[in-house]
């Protein structure tokens, strides 16, 4: 009989084994020397590309050699002569071994593995207290930025308790009563009197807090370089990049990740105890859930973006950690091999620099929820062109009737996670860039984790995702702020 302690199994005793102190997938190294001993981080920056699976990654080192000549800022630190950790993180939640970003966001945010959908809300109600809200009561400075909405899994998985991650008007007024520094991202909705269900003015709210409060790239850029600050760009969620790229009004209003990290480094920096910052490339989840490989490929870039903001921050600096990595693995795309040899594969790649338009908005040209009713009558014509301009590729007459199909709910294939709209659009679509996906879903990938600074080699190069939370605080020796 086997006595291996299965994934499963691990699961169904984790808490048990928490609660007793113990960690059985791994635990932090101890401390080798006096730049990884508790209390030398003063600061800490905390990166997560939502939703990357390792295909990602790659797919965006390969895209950014191929354009613009230079390896993608996370691969660069591998090939650096800097120390750094670099490792794999199971992210394994409470309930399931495939992580929700909320779940997964919180075990960081206060280092207990918790149900899919609560923000650092135990099954028994109980209420763990989020790692900013540590750091604010230390007396440090608090940030989080993301492309998605501020009220939105990750951010509010180091910030907020809350019994589910879809109570986002919840969560901005919760953001409004715990005077974090830093908020900036999406979510008008959340925040207007007028989208609001209960037409409560939480920008009021917020001035009346001493917050500055800016909608616009201008005046982000304008805004005073010290004071809190909330910075709501978009009425959901920022545009993807493809979009982004292609439009010019975007352009002029809404900041990119990288502007918006650089700014949020700029005003925490004055903080003399120190800061904790969180950014997120959210969006690059959503386009790996729509099976969207420009919009994939482009928003991680952007992601890496503010990875270079970040690394230019440190650099020569020994008082931040800096962590990077991400929450899940999502749809596990990758470059297939095209053609004799496969040497069709680079250029059919290459196609993807061509591309005008997101799925999203391919969508919005069809009249399509993607979470709503199928679409009736749907003409192939129309399929066609509005497909072909988004991603000026022509497709044949029988692609786009599976495609129409799809919008219909009417085609049928073998996994149900290759019917919707996005994932044959992308099938299509496969056939001339080479990225497929094996699904619309997260996975249950062991993460890839990076890290530099002070704590960064103590971080086992297989590690649970509860002890980054404990790096956190003994790195930045908040401990006795953990408890209320």
């Amino acid at each position: 009989m086997s006595h291996t302690l299965s994934r499963l199994d691990f699961l169904k005793t984790g808490s048990l084994a928490l609660g007793a102190g113990l960690t059985a997938l791994s635990g932090l190294k101890p401390a080798t020397s006096a730049s990884s001993r508790p209390g030398k981080a003063k600061n800490i920056i905390f990166l997560v590309s939502d939703g990357m699976s390792s295909g990602t990654l790659a797919l965006a080192d390969l895209m950014k050699r191929e354009q613009f000549g230079q390896t993608t800022n996370w691969i660069q630190l591998y090939e650096s002569k800097r120390n750094f950790h670099r490792g794999l993180m199971d992210m394994a939640t409470l309930d399931s071994t495939v992580a929700d970003s909320a779940a997964a966001a919180s075990s960081w945010g206060c280092g207990k593995r918790i149900n899919n959908g609560a923000l650092n809300w135990g099954p028994n109600a109980e209420q763990h207290k989020p790692i900013a809200a540590i750091f604010r009561d230390a007396g440090k400075g608090t940030g989080l930025v993301t492309s998605t909405r501020i009220t939105h899994a990750t951010p509010s998985g180091f910030a907020i308790n809350m019994p589910s991650r879809n109570q986002e008007d919840e969560i901005a007024t919760q953001y409004s009563e715990r005077n974090y520094d830093v908020l900036l991202g999406g979510g008008d909705r959340h925040f207007n009197p007028d989208k609001r269900s209960d037409n409560r003015d939480l920008y009021t709210t917020f001035r009346s807090k001493g917050y500055n409060v800016v909608t616009t790239k201008n005046a982000l850029s304008e805004a005073p370089p010290t004071g809190k600050l909330l910075g709501i760009f978009n009425d959901s969620h920022l545009p993807y990049m493809v979009d982004f790229n292609s439009d010019a009004q975007l352009q002029a209003v809404t900041p990119t990740l990288a502007e918006m990290t650089k700014s949020a480094l700029n005003r925490l920096n004055s903080h003399d105890n120190g800061f904790i910052l969180q950014v997120e490339g959210g969006r690059v989840d959503h386009a790996a859930h729509a099976n969207d490989a420009a919009s994939l490929v482009y928003d991680q870039i952007a992601f890496d973006e503010a990875v270079g903001v970040v690394l230019d921050f440190v650099d020569g600096r020994d008082d931040t950690l800096v962590i990077l990595t991400t929450d899940h693995g999502n749809a596990n795309p990758g470059l297939g091999g095209r053609g004799s040899g496969y040497r069709e594969s680079p250029k059919l790649f290459e196609s993807l620099q061509n591309y005008r338009k997101s799925l999203e908005w391919v969508y919005e040209e069809m009249g399509y929820n993607w979470q709503g009713p199928a679409l009736e009558n749907v003409s192939a014509a129309k399929v066609r062109e509005v497909v072909e301009y988004a991603a000026h590729t022509q497709i044949t007459r029988d692609e786009a009737d599976m495609i129409k199909e799809s919008f219909e709910w009417n085609l049928r294939v073998p996994f149900q996670d290759r019917m919707a709209p996005g994932a044959v659009i992308s099938g299509v679509l496969a056939n001339y860039n080479g990225v497929y996906f094996i699904g619309t879903n997260h996975t249950a990938d062991y993460v890839e984790i990076a890290a530099i600074g002070p704590g960064s080699d103590r971080i086992p190069y297989f590690v649970r995702n509860t002890d980054i939370f404990e790096l956190m605080v003994e790195m930045a020796d908040v401990r006795a702020y953990s408890t209320e």
